[in-house]
C-alpha cells in the first residue's frame, strides 16, 4: 500500500516498493539457484547468468501477458497512441502477469542451460523452487503497489487501498461502487470524466491536448482530498499468493533434497501451482476470457495437465537423483 517507499535524500529520486521487491526477488532467486547448483557440483556462476536472462525475459513476457489480458485499458480511445504505448511499457505502475513471464522465460532459460551442458531435468529441478520463491517476494511488491488486488470482501483481514495506488479505487469507481469527489475528476472531451493520476495531482495540472487551453489546473486542495480516499475493503490476494508460494517453495526444496526422478520437482511445481493459482483467481478481479474463467485460470489448468503428464512420463526414467549429501546416512 506504499507505491513509493522513500526518496533518496538530496537527489529526490523515488524508490518504488514494486521495483524494490523485484530487486529482492532477483537477488533471492539468484542466490537460491546458485546454492542448489553448488550441491550438484555445477558452476554457480551459470545460474547468475540464468537469473539475469530470466529477469529480462520474464518481465517482458509478464508485461505482454498483462497488456493482452487488459487490452481495452491500453487501447483507450481518450488517449493518444503514444500515451497508450507508454502505459503499456510503464511497469512502474505494476501489472506483470506471472504466467506470461513463465511461458516466455522458461524455454529461453532452458535453452541457455542446455547450451551450458546442464542436463534438462536437473536444470528444471533447480529452477522450480526459484520460480515460486520469486513469485512469493514479487507479490509483496504487488501489495505495496496496489495492483493484483482481490475482490471486495467484509472479512476482518480485508484491506483498503489508498487513492495513490489507484488500481482498486479506479476499478470500483468504474463499476459505480464508489462516487469520487468532483475535484478528482477531469473531463475527457466526450461528456465523460476520468480520475486524475497521482503524478497530475503532484504537478497540480492536467495536460488537455487543446492548443487553446493546454493545461487545466486542479483545485488547490486536491492532494488533501485524494489523501482521504480509499477503496472499499478487498481481499489481500497478493498476500495470499505470497503465503501460498512460500509454502510451495519449502515443499519443493524438501522434495529436491530427497531421492527423486530428475525433473519431477518441476513437474510437482506445475501440479501444485496451477490449481492453487486457479483457486486464488476466484478471489481476484480479472476479466474473463473463457466463460467465467480468467486467462490465469485457463493457464493454471493447462499447467496442471502438463505437470501430470510430465510427472508420469518421467516415471519411466530409472535413474534417481541422489539425496542431498547431508541427509544421507552412512
Amino acid at each position: 500500500m506504499y507505491p513509493t517507499i522513500f526518496h533518496i535524500p538530496l537527489l529526490h529520486i523515488p524508490i518504488y516498493g514494486y521495483g524494490l521487491m523485484m530487486v529482492c526477488a532477483f537477488l533471492a532467486t539468484q542466490w537460491l539457484a546458485s546454492a542448489l547448483a553448488r550441491t550438484k557440483g555445477i558452476d554457480p556462476e551459470i545460474f547468475v547468468n540464468v537469473a539475469l536472462i530470466a529477469l529480462v525475459s520474464g518481465v517482458i513476457g509478464s508485461r505482454m501477458s498483462h497488456v493482452l489480458e487488459n487490452l481495452s485499458y491500453y487501447t483507450n480511445p481518450h488517449l493518444t497512441a503514444w500515451e497508450n504505448f507508454t502505459n503499456m511499457i510503464n511497469i512502474r505502475s505494476g501489472g506483470l502477469t506471472f504466467y506470461g513471464g513463465l511461458i516466455l522465460a522458461a524455454p529461453i532459460v532452458l535453452g541457455y542451460l542446455l547450451y551450458r551442458k546442464v542436463t534438462a531435468r536437473l536444470a528444471m529441478d533447480i529452477c522450480a523452487p526459484c520460480i515460486t520463491l520469486g513469485l512469493a517476494i514479487g507479490r509483496l511488491g504487488c501489495f505495496l503497489n496496489g495492483c493484483c488486488y482481490g475482490a471486495p470482501t467484509t472479512l476482518p483481514w480485508a484491506v483498503q487501498f489508498p487513492y495513490s495506488a489507484l488500481g482498486a479505487y479506479a476499478d470500483q469507481v468504474e463499476n459505480h461502487k464508489i462516487i469520487p469527489p468532483r475535484e478528482l475528476c477531469v473531463p475527457t472531451g466526450d461528456d465523460s470524466t476520468r480520475l486524475v493520476t497521482t503524478d497530475e495531482i503532484n504537478q497540480g495540472y492536467v495536460l488537455t491536448g487543446d492548443p487553446a487551453q493546454p493545461k487545466m489546473y486542479l483545485a488547490p486542495d486536491v492532494k488533501a482530498i485524494a489523501a482521504t480516499q480509499h477503496s472499499q475493503p478487498v481481499h489481500p490476494a497478493q498476500l495470499y499468493s505470497t503465503i501460498t508460494s512460500g509454502l510451495l517453495t519449502a515443499l519443493l526444496l524438501c522434495y529436491f533434497f530427497m531421492p527423486h526422478t530428475g525433473g519431477r520437482v518441476f513437474a510437482l511445481m506445475l501440479m501444485l501451482e496451477g490449481p492453487s493459482r486457479f483457486l486464488l483467481e476466484m478471489l481476484r478481479v480479472e476479466p474473463p476470457v473463457l466463460g467465467p474463467m480468467s486467462l490465469s485460470m485457463v493457464i493454471g489448468l493447462i499447467l496442471l495437465v502438463i505437470g501430470i503428464v510430465l510427472w508420469f512420463s518421467l516415471g519411466s526414467v530409472k535413474d534417481k537423483t541422489p539425496a542431498f549429501p547431508l541427509l544421507q546416512t552412512a
